[in-house]
């Protein structure tokens, strides 16, 4: 078990794989690294792999105060620094994207480039009217999962969660046990991110500024929400590109493994020279 104090927390990290090119790994809301186990023997091979519990999940320590995006994005900082594995590519699925992108718009130069999978970016599309009644729902459906949270029923929240919000109806009959342990493990901080005012705001000015290759993906089976906030990010990155695993949602890297893989390893591949 390896761990690393960076900003007074005890995070638990793990170090794998044999290539030159270090890629970092951040995983979403109510999750762990283990959820990039699917994908971690296929990066072995090409990269130095970095995978990590954020702050107040899993093996990582639980600070008494709530936690925010901003020390989200300050602890991959020096958690990378810290390994000595600067610069580097970072990968983010669901709000670990949105930490990923943040980073790249206040520490650039700890990155080769970046790698996100559907980022929650919703202020993004205040004001749209097109997006209005999405907006509406996803409102609603994360408020009754955070009620429920507040209530004390983690295992319902959890549930509630993956069929309302991010996978779908019939998906946590799906998930295998130990993922559906780690989802009601760490729904506390989820209560703790649903509460912090800038849990879906990016500062685009940051995007348009950050000049290293960028991939954005998303599935077509994905909640319709995350399409035109993808559009908003590629419409101001500068060096992006933009691509749709077919028949994926919310996590390909757990429902598609070789597809993900695939993709990134191409990418970073692409853009080494």
């Amino acid at each position: 078990m390896a761990t690393a104090n960076v900003n007074s927390v005890r995070l638990f990290y793990e170090l794998s794989g044999t290539g030159d090119v270090p890629l970092v790994l951040v995983h979403g809301s109510w999750g762990s690294h283990h959820n990039w186990n699917h994908v971690v023997p296929r990066f072995a091979a090409s990269f130095r792999l970095l995978t990590y519990d954020r702050r107040g999940h899993s093996e990582s320590e639980r600070p008494p105060d709530p936690g925010r995006v901003r020390e989200d994005v300050a602890d991959l900082a020096a958690l990378i620094e810290h390994l000595g594995l600067a610069p580097a590519w970072v990968g983010g699925n669901s709000f670990g994207a949105s930490i990923t992108l943040r980073l790249a718009g206040e520490r650039p130069d700890l990155l080769r480039g970046v790698i996100a999978h559907e980022p929650p970016l919703i202020s993004l599309l205040a004001g749209d009217p097109t997006a209005a009644p999405m907006l509406e729902e996803v409102g609603r459906r994360v408020g009754a999962v955070v009620e429920r949270i507040g209530s004390g029923d983690h295992a319902g929240a959890a549930e509630q969660f993956v069929e309302t919000v991010a996978l779908g109806p019939g998906a946590w009959a799906q998930l295998q046990p130990d993922l559906q342990h780690t989802f009601i493990e760490n729904a506390q901080t989820f209560l703790d991110e649903a509460r912090d005012p800038e849990q879906f705001a990016i500062d685009l000015a940051w995007m348009k500024a950050f000049p290293r290759p960028s991939l954005l993906t998303t599935g077509d089976q994905s909640p319709p929400i995350f399409a035109p906030i993808i559009a908003k990010l590629a419409a101001v990155l500068p060096n992006v590109e933009v691509i749709t695993f077919p028949g994926a949602g919310h996590i390909p890297h757990v429902t598609h493994p070789d597809a993900y893989a695939e993709t990134i390893m191409a990418f970073i591949h692409k853009n080494l020279t």
